[in-house]
């Protein structure tokens, strides 16, 4: 299957605020994690996964992903998420790793701004007392803005000359300057009706704060935030006062997610060594409140996932666990990574979609007649006789016609019509969404990609 776009959750923030432990805690991987600057010298990409609810559960049905997984009903979507090496002030004019850190966010589709919301590290990433971290987005967003205004502010002569010329309209002289930061159309034509630019605007008239105020606007567009109050497990006196700040200075203008991804790794550690299981609300919100069980919570014994028995915990291990009950837990029902994840798929309005042949029974086999077809052990038998195998990550509003070139030139070439379920057949120009996101093309000739 060929996708047109992948989509990047860009991880950005100073060093030492717990950014690389968040990497980790979101896709198990093993960036090297230390508290001190410049652990991330190159950007770190991994894999992590956007949770929704499968439409599996729905239809009563049984789906094996072809990437990624599902369980219980939820669908874990994978998307790439990059780690950028900490930023500091001054880095547009060279400081730390200078231009090399601001130049690899170009990738990255939404922004998780990861905050020490302790107040236990200055704007360098350097141990400290009482630093007062709303100031950090201030200034990383000032790092955005210097960086692009720059760069478009010494060709702003030749910008001018070209609209003199004639013959080329602002939409193409914005596009141009700012293909670089990974603009796209729909950016700029955003871009546009929030400046209500046209044609006929004047550019040789702007001053310099005219040009401040179009980057500004362009970096809301292009470069969505998500902030994440990070080290939430760092319970002092100044902790709750900077989440409670953020919130009243932010809230309007980002989505704001409290974590404490050290928490989040540690458990998962628990987990792979089979000292607790990890259990998440079972409702559709997919917010949910977490916790955990250990081999013998009140008086129950408990096993993982597979059956086998969970291992006891020493004394150590059980204090280390009942802080994070106490300090995360019960004071935030959730770690925040899950949640971070999603709330930065849903900043990019996208939406899942389920491209399949068989639209009865969700299948990617042209002449599946159950798939419940299962061996002596209830077990689903083969690959064709499971549903919904596929799925992919498109903008909310994308057509099924666009979906068709989505999948690949010849299903483009040989498109004929499109149905979704109870065999319904769909308008080319009807728009995918939430409500209707399980579809089967039709083409002229069976195509073997989708």
């Amino acid at each position: 299957m060929s996708l047109k776009k992948e989509y990047v959750i860009g991880c950005v923030g100073k060093p030492s605020s717990g950014k690389s432990t968040f990497f980790n805690s979101a896709t198990d991987s093993t960036a090297k994690i230390g508290n001190y600057p410049f652990t991330t010298i190159e950007p770190n990409v991994g894999i992590t996964y956007y949770t929704t609810k499968c439409p599996c559960k729905t239809y009563n049905v049984r789906c094996k992903p072809n990437y990624g997984m599902c369980k219980d009903g939820r669908r874990y979507i994978p998307i790439k998420i990059l780690d950028i090496a900490g930023l500091i002030p001054g880095a547009y004019q060279g400081n730390g790793l200078g231009n090399k850190f601001l130049d690899d966010l170009r990738h990255a589709d939404v922004l998780l701004h990861i905050i020490d919301i302790s107040g236990t590290t200055n704007e360098k990433g350097e141990e400290t007392l009482q630093y007062d971290p709303i100031k950090d987005h201030d200034w990383l967003c000032t790092e955005l803005e210097m960086w692009i205004f720059n760069n478009i502010y010494t060709s702003w002569s030749a910008i001018i000359r070209k609209q003199k010329m004639g013959n080329i309209s602002i939409f193409k002289i914005l596009q141009s300057q700012f293909s670089g930061y990974g603009s796209n159309e729909a950016i700029i034509t955003k871009l546009l009706d929030l400046m209500k630019l046209r044609d006929t605007t004047d550019l040789s008239l702007w001053c310099k704060e005219d040009i401040i105020f179009l980057v500004k606007i362009f970096i809301q567009v292009r470069f969505p935030f998500v902030l994440v109050l990070n080290k939430a497990d760092k319970v002092n006196k100044n902790t709750s006062n900077n989440i409670i700040r953020i919130h009243e200075k932010y809230g309007d203008s980002c989505k704001i997610v409290v974590a404490s991804s050290l928490a989040e790794c540690f458990l998962k550690k628990m987990v792979k060594q089979s000292y607790i299981r990890y259990i998440e609300d079972d409702n559709d919100s997919f917010n949910n409140k977490v916790t955990f069980v250990t081999s013998n919570d009140s008086g129950k014994l408990y096993n993982r996932d597979d059956g086998e028995p969970l291992k006891e915990l020493d004394d150590k291990l059980k204090n280390r666990l009942e802080n994070i009950k106490d300090m995360v837990l019960f004071r935030y029902g959730v770690t925040g990574i899950k949640e971070a994840i999603n709330a930065a798929v849903e900043l990019l309005d996208i939406i899942p979609v389920y491209p399949v042949r068989n639209i009865r029974h969700f299948t990617t086999n042209l002449n599946m007649k159950s798939v419940q077809a299962s061996d002596s052990d209830g077990n689903i038998v083969g690959s064709s006789n499971v549903a919904l195998q596929d799925c992919l990550l498109v903008k909310n509003g994308t057509t099924v016609r666009q979906l068709a070139k989505i999948l690949g030139h010849d299903i483009d070439k040989n498109y004929l019509y499109a149905e979704t379920i109870g065999c319904v057949k769909v308008a080319d120009d009807q728009p995918l969404s939430n409500n209707l996101n399980i579809v089967k093309i039709i083409t002229t000739k069976q195509i073997n990609s989708v």
